[in-house]
């Protein structure tokens, strides 16, 4: 189980990255809102390759543990900024499935690792 949730938490963000990298106005758009240009747009994409980092970073092979460990402590952090941009009023269509994602997926790796 530990094994598929990784490739399915890795495959994600990588590919939430390269959408990022791609298309960074929309996706910031669709999670928090507020039209972006310029630097913000740097930003974004830039948000994009550390998340395809992280997916590759995190794809499972050998010994799973430190694979799961990021990718917790990833989605336990993302689910909290993710709240917190919320709660000050952020909010595209997205934000809130986003953050209950990544909760979930964090419970997932907790049993998972178990």
């Amino acid at each position: 189980m530990l094994k598929k949730l990784l490739v399915f938490t890795a495959f994600a963000e990588g590919a939430f990255g390269l959408l990022l990298i791609l298309a960074p106005a929309l996706v910031v758009r669709l999670l928090i809102a507020p039209e972006i240009s310029g630097f913000a747009i740097t930003v974004a994409r830039l948000t994009g390759v550390g998340l395809v980092a992280l997916g590759v970073g995190c794809w499972p092979r050998g010994e799973l543990r430190t694979e799961r460990n990021v990718m917790l402590v990833w989605s336990v952090l993302a689910m909290v900024g993710l709240i917190v941009v919320g709660l000050r009023g952020a909010v595209g269509v997205l934000l809130w499935p986003a953050a209950a994602t990544h909760g979930v997926i964090a419970v997932l790796l907790l049993r998972a690792g178990h």
